[in-house]
This record gives C-alpha cells, sequence and structure tokens, in this order.
C-alpha cells in the first residue's frame, strides 16, 4: 500500500548566509525531485515543480538571522530518485547525516536520505513507497 498525502504546507523559504553557495546545492540536490528555477531575484531564488515555487532560499542581510537547525523533506517519486538526491546533494557541498535507506521507525515503506545544506539545514528525501 503506498501512503496518499495532501499538501498542507505551500512553500517554505530558508534565509541562507551564502546565496551563491546555497544556490549551487539546492539546484544540484533538488534536480533530480525535478525541481528547477523558477524565478531568480538579485538576493534569492524560487525553486519547484509543476509550475509552483514550494521552496526559496533569499540571502540574509549583514547581522540579520538566517535559517539554521531546521529541517524539510521533499517528496521524491523513487527509490532511485532518493539515491540521485543524496548523490548531488554531497557532490554539491552537503554533509552526511543518514544515507539513502529504508527506515521503518517511520514506516515500512519509508525510505529517505538526510544531509546537511551550506547553512546546517537538515535536508531530506523521501520515498514513501510500499508497505
Amino acid at each position: 500500500m503506498t501512503v496518499v498525502r495532501s499538501t498542507v504546507v505551500d512553500h517554505v523559504l530558508f534565509v541562507v548566509k551564502n546565496l551563491k553557495a546555497s544556490r549551487a546545492f539546492y539546484t544540484a540536490a533538488l534536480g533530480p525531485l525535478g525541481f528547477k528555477v523558477m524565478y531568480e531575484q538579485e538576493d534569492g531564488l524560487g525553486l519547484g515543480t509543476d509550475n509552483a515555487d514550494d521552496f526559496a532560499i533569499f540571502e540574509g542581510k549583514l547581522g540579520e538571522p538566517t535559517t539554521t537547525a531546521a529541517h524539510v523533506a521533499f517528496v521524491a517519486e523513487s527509490r532511485e530518485a532518493v539515491d540521485a538526491f543524496f548523490e548531488a546533494a554531497m557532490a554539491a557541498g552537503g554533509t552526511e547525516i543518514r544515507r539513502p535507506g529504508i527506515r521503518p521507525e517511520y514506516h515500512a515503506g519509508y525510505y529517505a536520505a538526510f544531509v546537511y545544506d551550506p547553512d546546517r539545514n537538515n535536508v531530506e528525501a523521501v520515498y514513501h513507497g510500499p508497505h
């Protein structure tokens, strides 16, 4: 049985320290999940799928707090997409938290990988496969 989910959050925005580093990380890591740059401004950009900017990053102004220690999980369409996310994230400067694998503590079909982004946010790709 596949988990059927509905949208519960419309979009998420992270304030980052270094836009160039975060842009490189997120465009690479989220590419295998089907994300593309939907818009770009001098101080940030929005990424998403299906013409919806679901995730944005904006560079914080000097002295302004940035987003750190947050957790965001992105849906993957397959285990292979989770694997590709992990490899792309690591190649783009991510730090490994948990390699791709089954996470039975969440549910029997939960396949995910976890990495830190350049600001030490916990970024996950998850495939909700058959139980």
